[in-house]
């Protein structure tokens, strides 16, 4: 059984597309599988919960003969005196050797911040709220995102009864959590109308977690005998919800390399190959790398919202458009043709 049947057999919810709600209370909606004739593997997008989907993952992993080590953390890279990644040292002080090492370790990546890859951009500088619900009504088979002045949330039918939710708000917004962020969540959902009736009978059932800020990036996914992938490469905004996908695919792309790059005669032959994997990843992620700048100006700013749903609430193709590029369905290069960007922003 591979991951997205055993996905499915715990519970995996399957959503079609997404609704997204503006600042001024417009709405608009899209499917990822639709009349643009563009299909991903499947038609629907899985969710899941991590504490779900890990294992899975995990199980697939050591069936195909990763070892795995639990209870250890990675606390620096190992160098040699050319100063190339040979291993990586532990918490307990062990060192282990490898003859590449891959710095998979999420947001605040130990592999990419020793390395000094890591890059936190000015722009836009948020952080995130997640927690999962039960009993939120109205749920259906797409997920949702509401945009406010002061940030945005995000709800999602993760299978068995569960909400996910996810509250993105400025970085600035910090201080007034609090030291509170389950408080702070409740109340920013209580201020919204059109939210509290659907949380009115909801009960909370994990804690509330801080992530962020984002928008973090490696000037290069490569150092001599490490590579980079998933969010220790690149996180700019949870908005498009990349995260999983990204890590996945990306993982995908590097494999060949990797593989290349640990059989590899020599450092220089190692070097070629790890390069090489940077360029493919940058030419399979740029497209929408653009749309995630994009919809992040857009999210910033009440006007560019406001207008983008006058439009997309109108034009069902353009936002079945949208919503597949931002499912990974539908390739970039389709919402950002001059033609797309003139009818969806022109004329403000």
């Amino acid at each position: 059984m591979g991951v997205l049947e055993a996905a499915e057999s715990a519970g995996a919810a399957q959503l079609s597309g997404m609704m997204v709600r503006s600042p001024s209370g417009l709405a608009f909606r899209g499917d990822f599988a639709a009349s643009h004739g563009f299909r991903g593997f499947r038609d629907r997008g899985i969710a899941l919960r991590r504490r779900l989907l890990d294992p899975l993952l995990l199980a697939s992993a050591t069936r195909a003969g990763a070892r795995l080590q639990e209870d250890v953390r990675v606390r620096d890279v190992v160098r040699d005196g050319s100063g190339r990644v040979i291993g990586v040292e532990t918490d307990g002080g062990r060192t282990v050797h490898a003859r590449l090492v891959i710095g998979a370790d999420g947001l605040r990546s130990v592999v990419a911040r020793r390395l000094g890859l890591a890059r936190t951009a000015s722009w836009p500088r948020r952080l995130a709220l997640v927690t999962h619900y039960t009993g939120v009504a109205d749920m259906g088979a797409s997920g949702e995102m509401h945009v406010e002045r002061d940030g945005y949330l995000g709800l999602a039918d993760v299978g068995s009864g569960f909400t996910n939710v996810a509250l993105v708000i400025p970085v600035r917004g910090a201080r007034m959590i609090g030291g509170d962020p389950a408080q702070y969540l409740e109340r920013w959902i209580a201020r919204r109308p059109h939210l509290t009736p659907r949380f009115a009978g909801a009960t909370r059932v994990a804690p509330v977690q801080a992530t962020g800020p984002f928008a973090q990036r490696a000037h290069r996914a490569w150092a001599p005998g490490a590579a980079l992938v998933g969010d220790a490469a690149d996180f700019f905004d949870p908005f498009t919800g990349e995260g999983i996908y990204a890590a996945l695919r990306g993982g995908e792309l590097l494999l060949p390399y990797a593989f290349e790059a640990a059989r590899a005669s020599s450092a220089r032959v190692a070097d070629v190959a790890l390069a090489a994997y940077d360029r493919c990843r940058r030419h399979h992620f740029a497209g929408k790398w653009r749309v995630e700048r994009l919809v992040a100006a857009a999210v910033s700013s009440s006007r560019l919202m406001n207008r983008a749903a006058r439009v997309l609430s109108s034009r069902r193709e353009m936002a079945d458009l949208f919503v597949g590029v931002a499912g990974d369905f539908v390739p970039p290069r389709e919402v950002l043709r001059p033609s797309y960007l003139l009818a969806l922003l022109g004329h403000i």
